[in-house]
């Protein structure tokens, strides 16, 4: 069975949106959809919204909204990611992927770690590198064994890849910078959760931004935790169940 995510970035409104995902199921995929916190007539939600928590569309997981309207906050959904966003330095996206039963033997067969691994080399890459050509994934895949019974951190660079680009230049003729993300990858009650952010400050302070490279990744490894905090997760029911 072929399991594909496509993790894909547009172009709207004069400025990057969010970055969105979809799972492309058995009957070929449902479309993805963006909605707004600001709009009063949202295109189609897939989650829903109660209070200040997002709920997912199957109701695994529910977390702590992280950006606020007045602040320029949006929320973008598919049936499997949802997004974050906000106009100064939020980009969080979060992904619930099921494991069909190839990708639970290859987990029994690998272990946690290189399992995450190769399913984010294999399934998440792939689809940055056909929107950013010349992405890299970092050699270090950093085991989080307290975080989510094991969770791993890998970090990605994304050549033209920022979220946050043309929020921050005025001028094309200013070379696009290299966004770094953070991405947080464990499984959960029969899923494979990945959580990304970016590191936003490279596009918005461009020439004063001097960060180190571990700076950089202490920094993602504690946006990434704090969402993972703010998430309360409900095991589905067993099969044959409603």
């Amino acid at each position: 069975m072929k399991f594909a995510v496509a993790f894909i970035l547009l172009a709207s409104g004069g400025c990057f949106s969010p970055l969105c995902a979809q799972l492309a199921s058995n009957s070929g995929g449902a479309p993805g959809a963006e909605s707004s916190l600001q709009q009063s007539a949202p295109p189609q939600r897939y989650g829903r919204i109660q209070g200040d928590t997002y709920i997912s569309p199957t109701g695994l997981y529910r977390v702590k909204i992280p950006v606020l309207p007045l602040l320029g906050g949006t929320i973008s959904d598919t049936p499997n990611v949802v997004t974050f966003d906000d106009d100064f330095s939020i980009h969080l996206s979060l992904g619930a992927f099921p494991l069909t039963q190839e990708l639970k033997s290859d987990l029994e067969t690998r272990g946690a770690k290189d399992f995450l691994t190769h399913f984010f080399d294999n399934i998440v890459m792939p689809d940055f590198v056909s929107n950013f050509p010349g992405s890299t994934r970092e050699q270090k895949a950093i085991l989080l064994p307290h975080i989510m019974d094991g969770a791993v951190l890998l970090f990605s660079l994304h050549p033209g890849g920022s979220n946050f680009e043309l929020r921050s230049t005025i001028s094309r003729r200013i070379k696009p910078v290299v966004a770094k993300r953070g991405n947080l990858c464990f499984v959960k009650y029969g899923y494979v959760f990945v959580v990304s952010t970016e590191v936003a400050e490279r596009a918005l302070e461009r020439s004063t931004y001097n960060k180190t490279a571990d700076e950089e990744d202490a920094i993602l490894r504690q946006r990434l935790l704090d969402l993972v905090a703010k998430m309360e997760f409900s095991p589905p029911p067993p099969e044959g169940k409603n």
